[in-house]
């Protein structure tokens, strides 16, 4: 084993294999959610799920062989709920499902080439911490209304916008289930505990008549969302639609979670298998980012959002991987998934309506509400929508709530990017709020001038879309 620097490592084969085998059970989760994701914003179901697995299955093996180190990859958690809910749009689509593939596919491009020259280091520093961590919570915080909202637990209402759903509903049942499975597993320790408890809501749903087995469990992989940005949409290839004020804000605020979350990722990830030198520098960086992003350019080519490396790698880790041979056992997994698209659609697409007098009334109101969620329900993976956005959450404790000028512009991110259904628009409340403190403040020095270009290019999106009747 040559290729990866096992005994050096003070590692074994075995304890590798193993440690790939463990990591895929605890990513595996993703095979059911990002598809269930997606196909809410109208990607192919079967498609969405071919492509989740084989992404994993491209980069996890690319990403042991070409760095030797135990990161594995798959479709981004947040990163797909932003396409799916802040760039596809659900109900009433603002762009077809292909435009949003080919804004992942020229995101990825973009940061490769910050990776190439270098660049992509020097952006880190001009975006303050406290921000970037905000961005990761506000995120978490969109993911676990999507879950409750696609779970029944919660629902639109014409007062107070917002109140508890039906809890007697078959559904919301599903979703509770599910959801107290998973946290009982979590408790116990279990590896793949969230898969776990999809497998529970899913039975659950089974025995409730609202989730149908499929003719059949195994089926050949559906390609039909690969190459997706060069789909040809309204007579021209699907990536050149992109070319318009509302969706070059959508590929910087998607390249920026992208970009930020990578980082986060491959630090904690190497702290803790222990190649993150003393002044906390990784080594060979550039060949983990080149990786990354490629896996980006890669996800949005195949239909299966942004593949980027994952944090659940630490759970590999604890095992005692750390090789590259880790992810690429991971990744031969994966591409065996591939093949496992019905069973997928027991939970991706096992979809309920609720209360649909409810809905029409709300209509009636003059309220607009969207058809998907939280009208159609995903209850087998609306609770590990819920775990997952919890799992977002570390990044609130690091922040200096006491300091108001770095505070308030996070407090501001982190509920802008779900109260306004849209990640974008809570980054640039925060970064236009972060500049005008520090003007005001007369700190305006504090501001690196990328963060001045960036929040006027996020006042002019806001502005152009007041004056064209977007701002209600």
């Amino acid at each position: 084993m040559r290729l990866f620097d096992v005994e050096s490592r003070g590692s074994t084969i075995r304890t590798e294999i193993v440690a790939g085998i463990t990591t895929f059970m605890t990513m595996s989760y993703i095979l059911f959610v990002n598809p269930a994701i997606l196909s809410a914003a109208g990607v192919p179901l079967a498609g969405a799920a071919t492509a989740t697995a084989l992404g994993a299955a491209v980069f996890c093996i690319l990403m042991g062989i070409v760095t030797d180190r135990p990161i594995a990859m798959a479709s981004g958690m947040g990163l797909n709920a932003a396409v799916a809910f802040g760039v596809i749009g659900v109900g009433q689509s603002n762009h077809p499902w292909q435009v949003g593939m080919a804004v992942i596919f020229v995101e990825g491009v973009i940061i490769l080439i910050l990776v190439l020259t270098g660049l992509r280091e020097k952006v880190m520093h001009a975006i303050p911490l406290n921000l970037k961590r905000a961005i990761g919570v506000g995120i978490g915080i969109f993911i676990t209304l999507i879950g409750l909202a696609q779970g029944g637990i919660i629902r639109p209402a014409p007062v107070t916008m917002v109140t508890l759903g039906d809890l007697s509903h078959r559904g919301v049942l599903v979703t509770l289930i599910g959801l107290f499975a998973t946290l009982v597993l979590r408790a116990v320790r279990m590896r793949g505990y969230i898969l776990g408890g999809m497998a529970v809501a899913a039975a659950a749903g089974m025995m409730m008549g609202i989730v149908k087995m499929p003719q059949k469990m195994v089926a050949l992989p559906d390609l039909s969302t690969i190459a997706a940005p060069f789909h040809f949409v309204g007579g021209r290839p699907a990536v050149l639609h992109i070319a318009t004020v509302s969706l070059a804000a959508a590929v910087f605020s998607i390249m920026l979670t992208d970009f930020f979350d990578t980082m986060g990722t491959v630090v904690a990830v190497g702290e803790q298998a222990g190649f993150v030198d003393s002044s906390g520098r990784v080594p060979g960086l550039r060949g983990i980012l080149t990786v990354d992003s490629l896996g980006a350019v890669g996800g949005g080519f195949m239909g299966a959002s942004s593949v980027t490396s994952y944090i659940e790698s630490a759970a590999g880790i604890a095992e005692g991987a750390r090789t590259g041979l880790m992810p690429v056992v991971t990744g031969l997994l994966f591409l065996g998934a591939a093949f496992l698209a019905p069973m997928i659609s027991i939970v991706g697409g096992g979809t309920v309506v609720p209360n649909a007098d409810e809905y029409a009334e709300l209509v009636k109101a003059g309220f607009h509400v969207p058809d998907a969620p939280p009208f159609v329900m995903y209850p087998v993976t609306a609770g590990a929508l819920i775990i997952v956005g919890f799992m977002m959450m570390n990044g609130l404790r690091d922040i200096p709530w006491s300091d108001f000028e770095e505070s308030f512009p996070a407090f501001l991110i982190m509920l802008g990017i779900p109260l306004t259904y849209s990640i974008s628009n809570g980054i640039g409340l925060g970064f236009i709020s972060h500049v005008i403190i520090k003007i005001v403040h007369r700190k305006w020095r504090d501001v690196h001038p990328l963060l001045y270009a960036v929040s006027i290019f996020f006042l002019m999106n806001f502005l152009i879309s007041a004056s064209s009747g977007n701002g209600g």
